[in-house]
């Protein structure tokens, strides 16, 4: 099953067995290997916390290598602790862009150079009675995202950013992918994207997965 427009992206969260059982690197790493044959960009880190010591995000627009990237490192004995599915797409506040600019939110090259850092969240807009994002106009919501667009932007160069749909797919209505030079830089961006007043007021977030790139086989 393939996406028309853009791509599927598929984070797995994933540690070895509870009960002590082996995992199987080669077969790990062979599962990667297979789905990049495939028309499948898959990148690897080793995770900071207790949510999951490995995350591997794939992207490909056949839903089908997605599911078989997932099976393969299952059945290398590896657990999914947490997974979160989305698509690329073109914000509704973003017309016009030049096609260049569309083409890399539609169909983006990761991992970034230069940016080790990694982390995850989900997130969504409230529909509180003080605060609900979908009574709001358009032109006062542009207005909103325009302001956070402009405060993201004052990290160029330490920042990679994804943001991806998935209403209708998982418990949220975004993903947002963070690539950081460093740990510092993801803090700084999201803490300081917070005073916007898309965040502020409408913004709810789910848990935070951070860690750093590495190579399957050194994350194992």
């Amino acid at each position: 099953m393939r996406m028309e427009t853009g791509v599927c992206v598929l984070h797995l969260f994933l540690s070895p067995p509870a009960d002590g059982r082996s995992v199987d690197v080669d077969g790990a790493k062979a599962t990667i290997e297979w789905a990049r044959e495939h028309d499948c960009q898959v990148v690897t880190a080793a995770m900071l916390g207790h949510k999951g010591d490995i995350a591997v995000m794939g992207l490909s627009p056949d839903v089908t290598t997605l599911r078989h990237l997932q099976t393969g490192l299952q059945k290398a004995g590896l657990e999914v602790t947490d997974s979160y599915l989305s698509i690329t797409e073109v914000s509704e506040y973003a017309p016009g862009l030049p096609e260049e600019m569309l083409n890399a939110r539609l169909y983006p090259q990761l991992p970034p150079e230069g940016k080790p850092a990694f982390c995850f969240y989900p997130m969504s807009k409230r529909r509180e009675a003080h605060a609900n994002w979908y009574a709001t106009g358009y032109e006062e919501r542009k207005e909103m995202m325009y302001e956070h667009g402009s405060s993201g932007r004052k990290f160029a160069g330490r920042i990679v950013q994804l943001i991806t749909g998935s209403t209708g797919l998982d418990e949220h209505e975004w993903g947002v992918t963070l690539f950081g030079e460093n740990l510092e830089a993801i803090k700084d961006v999201v803490y300081t994207l917070r005073f916007d007043q898309a965040s502020s007021i409408y913004g709810e977030f789910g848990d935070f997965y951070v860690g750093y790139l590495a190579d399957i086989t050194e994350v194992l």
